[in-house]
């Protein structure tokens, strides 16, 4: 009797329903994205319309919208309704579909290249495979993935580069833009990762000494 006390007293805790809908810049709904609870990926995705609905256990904290269209987070707070308006457009998804492989345009942070352009590129990640979510950082991502790169914790180099003048850690490019720290990207969150070295990465002048890392977001 006592142990089907015990049983009874742990039942786990009533889970809460979060309904809510992502829209972009341009206030058009955004399908496909991503949704996380507390920095965990749930697999439940928002709709054609752009909505979502969730349930969640009642000591959840926070939610998060990954998508093409850009990320953000809202603490719950016993809220029941939630939206999400993103910086992002959506209409830029389809940029590149239908373009013989090469001719992808890359944002570099100077403007748009296409890919073949980039002369040396050392090694791509297509992070839209989904054996890629299982690694834990970022860091282990590149280690894994990304050829001649050496990763050691958060210090990345890339082979056959060394300046005496910066050091040995690359530049680092976010969706064109130069980044100090890439702590905070989740595998789950990147499309692709190009590694540029030598002519590749002159356009970057000095900064681009130690190779560049571009990383490009879902």
């Amino acid at each position: 009797m006592g142990v089907g006390s015990t049983i009874h007293a742990q039942k786990p805790a009533k889970k809460i329903t979060i309904t809510g809908e992502v829209r972009d810049q341009n206030k058009f709904p955004v399908p496909g994205a991503n949704i996380l609870i507390d920095d965990v990926n749930s697999n439940i995705l928002t709709t054609q319309n752009g909505t979502y609905k969730i349930k969640v256990k009642r000591t959840a904290q926070k939610i998060s919208i990954v998508s093409p269209a850009g990320l953000a987070e809202e603490a719950i707070n016993g809220r029941t309704t939630i939206n999400f308006n993103l910086k992002g457009s959506v209409l830029g998804q389809v940029k590149n579909q239908g373009m013989r492989p090469g001719d992808e345009e890359i944002n570099i942070g100077y403007g748009n290249v296409k890919k073949r352009d980039l002369l040396q590129s050392v090694g791509k990640v297509d992070g839209t495979n989904n054996k890629y979510a299982s690694y834990s950082s970022i860091y282990e991502m590149i280690k894994g993935e990304v050829a001649g790169v050496e990763v050691i914790g958060t210090s990345i180099r890339i082979r056959g580069t060394s300046s005496l003048m910066s050091g040995t850690q690359p530049l680092l490019v976010v969706d064109g833009v130069t980044v100090n720290s890439i702590d905070n990207i989740l595998p789950m969150m990147v499309k692709s990762i190009e590694v540029l070295k030598g002519s590749g990465a002159a356009i970057y002048g000095s900064r681009g000494a130690n190779g560049v890392i571009l990383i490009t977001l879902k």
